[in-house]
């Protein structure tokens, strides 16, 4: 059996906890630079409010409704989150953390259905006492069902934040009741091509046979027929094509004139994507640095170009990454734009340990950056910013970021901790 934990509104959940007066008032979460909302109360969805709605588009709505409106605080919600999950791995022998606000947990099979329960709503009791976070739990035979009782846990109060599906008859009733597109792994795309072939449910999903199945899916597709029919189809990823790019790109709140600056931003921006290479044990084989300006503002001159870099080896380490990315933006900068996004792609990818080594790179120097290297994400993985140790051309990128309505960093800067007085 499988169990999803699954916080409820997480970002506009981490502001109530910090600011109760938000309780059972709208309030949306925006996107960097206060583009999108990306998160939203029970209360603002109830107002018609959707995820994904342009701040310039909602903006009065929101002030005459009383919407509160709050800039995307990043670094709390991650905080929050390694909380959480701190706290739901005390509960339970093993966790695979899946995103910020979701978890899967694997579990016996010898407890009934009543067990799983009490476990389930023990967990959600501890992580609102622990954190003052909200959350559902979904218990099922596989990871896809156990999304779908989270989501009935999430919706009905009668479930008492844990829904166990663990017999045929429950499996079916909840497939009922579940939309197309609703079904992880399906989307909305999937969902609407379903639909053309009068597939509205997900029981209606389950209940095709194999041949009219391996018709309409590709292997990812069948694997979640497979599940939905309660037949576990092991870990996320395990026949699925490795992953051959990785990008990291970020756009400015304000448009960016001086190379110093948009150096300083691409570093950032190298810094971080070298972060996730040694994270997933990876390593660059080659890389594209692009910028461009605001194309919805002509008149202030349009401008974009890229550049691309070939390494001698496969590269996880920060200085290599920051070398090449600012040689690849020397190339391309131009002044007299202001540039309002800029981006690292990487190209090739090589495992950490299938890496073709070069006869013009020194056997000493790589294995000192190895070394280096792990003492960098060391002293960064223990610190309450993953950049406290960085090159010296670093500077945060959302340094350019729009967040006027930002909340404060309570649980990670210190001049933000909340002060009683008594």
């Amino acid at each position: 059996m499988f169990g999803l934990i699954d916080c409820n509104n997480f970002f506009v959940s981490c502001e109530r906890v910090f600011n109760p007066a938000l309780r059972d008032r709208p309030v949306i979460v925006f996107s960097n630079n206060d583009g999108c909302a990306v998160a939203l109360s029970n209360e603002a969805k109830a107002l018609g409010l959707k995820r994904g709605d342009p701040f310039f588009q909602i903006k009065d709505f929101c002030t005459a409704n009383g919407v509160h409106v709050i800039s995307g605080n990043h670094r709390l919600y991650g905080d929050m989150s390694s909380r959480v999950m701190a706290t739901v791995s005390s509960l339970v022998p093993a966790i695979e953390i899946y995103s910020i606000d979701e978890a899967f947990i694997q579990l016996t099979e010898n407890d009934g259905k009543d067990e799983y329960a009490s476990l389930g709503r023990e967990i959600v009791r501890s992580v609102r006492r622990a954190t003052g976070i909200p959350t559902s739990v979904g218990i099922a035979p596989t990871r896809t069902l156990a999304k779908i009782a989270a989501r009935f846990a999430k919706k009905y109060a009668g479930y008492r934040g844990c829904c166990v599906i663990s017999d045929d008859i429950s499996r079916r009733k909840a497939l009922s009741l579940t939309h197309v597109g609703d079904i992880w792994g399906i989307g909305r795309r999937l969902g609407k091509k379903l639909t053309a072939y009068g597939i509205t449910t997900a029981l209606q999903l389950a209940d095709l046979n194999k041949d009219e199945v391996v018709g309409i899916f590709n292997i990812s597709g069948e694997r979640t027929w497979r599940e939905l029919n309660a037949v576990p189809c092991g870990d996320p990823g395990v026949d699925e094509q490795p992953q051959k790019q990785m990008c990291c790109s970020r756009s400015f709140g304000d448009p960016i004139d001086s190379f110093e600056e948009l150096s300083a931003a691409v570093t950032a921006l190298a810094s971080s994507i070298s972060r996730r290479l040694r994270k997933h044990q990876l390593c660059a084989l080659s890389m594209t640095v692009y910028i461009y300006t605001n194309t919805f503002r002509s008149n202030c001159g349009e401008y974009s170009n890229s550049a691309f870099h070939t390494f001698d080896e496969a590269k996880s380490d920060t200085m290599s990454l920051v070398s090449a990315a600012t040689e690849c933006l020397g190339k391309i900068f131009r002044r007299g734009y202001g540039y309002k996004k800029a981006g690292i792609l990487i190209n090739e990818l090589s495992h950490a340990g299938a890496i073709q080594q070069s006869l013009f790179v020194s056997h000493d120097d790589r294995d000192k950056r190895i070394r280096l290297m792990k003492a960098f994400d060391a002293i960064n993985s223990h610190s309450m910013a993953h950049d406290i140790v960085h090159t010296a051309s670093y500077l945060p990128v959302n340094e350019f970021v729009r967040h006027e309505k930002s909340s404060g960093c309570y649980t990670t800067k210190m001049s933000d901790i909340i002060k009683i007085t008594i």
